[in-house]
């Protein structure tokens, strides 16, 4: 697995709740890519909790939506916006048992829809949530125009 690199870190103005390392009140992800995967591994913290011990729906679908993006921006070489995610929770996701793994993939492409699939893994690897989450991509001429679209690197 090789670690994607976050371009926006010194970009005045960055303060994505999901990737934004300096974003105290944010999820603080980071990205690999494995083969045709993103994955992240993150370590869900009580202050994201819905049900008393168990990660909050919401924050779930953030996480899956976030990974989705870093599909569209690793594997598509642009940026896009998120025009549909559908959830199915299978699993609740008890915070308490530490690191969770998100995985996503290109699923198929629909003229300049992206169709990703992503899932999250519980620390016994057990797929807990499943979401299918379309992103409208842009030209990467837009993108860097409007986007502050910057090319991914990685390092091993």
């Amino acid at each position: 697995m090789k670690k994607i690199k976050n371009p926006w870190v010194n970009v005045e103005g960055y303060h994505c709740f999901g990737c934004a390392p300096h974003n105290e009140s944010g999820l603080q992800m980071e990205f690999y890519e494995d083969g045709e995967d993103v994955v992240s591994t993150w370590n869900p913290d009580h202050h994201f909790q819905g049900w008393i011990n168990t990660l909050h729906g919401g924050i779930q679908c953030a996480l899956l939506d976030e990974i989705a993006g870093w599909v569209v921006v690793q594997k598509l070489k642009t940026c896009g916006v998120t025009s549909k995610l559908e959830t199915r929770f299978v699993k609740g996701i008890d915070i308490t048992q530490g690191e969770i793994t998100l995985k996503a993939r290109i699923k198929e492409m629909k003229r300049n829809i992206a169709v990703i699939d992503a899932e999250i893994y519980n620390n016994q690897a057990e797929v807990c949530t499943k979401a299918e989450i379309q992103y409208f991509t842009y030209p990467q001429t837009v993108a860097k125009e409007k986007f502050y679209f910057r090319e991914l690197t990685t390092e091993e």
